[in-house]
């Protein structure tokens, strides 16, 4: 497709496309079916609510995306590569379907997204910009 995601059934069309991708992954696929056991009829409307959110800013999204990875990571650690492989799935997802501003609006957000949420699963800040130690042992202003 050569156009921009315009609306809501076009998120609906990335998100479905994206999670039977995501689902057959030999690599997160059973994170999601065996772990989370997740219900891809009812998690499709939650998703699109949260990229429509994230793209049109339509508030429609208002649960707590990084305590549910806790609980997640809890039952199963999510690694690095985990999210690694959730982003690349996502962005060759939106590449094959759609090209624009919210098009790269949504890899954008997917890369800070899957960096967060990595970062906080590690323990660490949620921030890309965190705190970078210098060769004396003191933090770099």
């Amino acid at each position: 497709m050569t156009r921009d995601i315009r609306d809501r059934a076009d998120i609906l069309y990335l998100v479905d496309a994206f999670y039977r991708r995501a689902f057959a992954d030999p690599l997160i696929g059973p994170i999601f079916t065996d772990v989370a056991a997740m219900d891809l009829d009812r998690h499709l409307p939650i998703m699109c609510d949260f990229w429509e959110t994230v793209l049109f800013n339509t508030g429609l999204y208002r649960r707590n995306a990084l305590q549910i990875h806790y609980v997640l990571n809890a039952r199963y650690p999510l690694r690095p590569e985990h999210f690694d492989r959730w982003l690349q799935l996502w962005i060759t997802n939106v590449d094959e379907r759609f090209r624009g501003e919210k098009a790269e609006l949504a890899k954008v957000q997917a890369r800070r997204v899957a960096g967060s949420i990595s970062r906080r699963m590690q323990g660490r800040s949620g921030s890309e910009f965190e705190t970078i130690a210098s060769k004396d042992g003191c933090d770099a202003p």
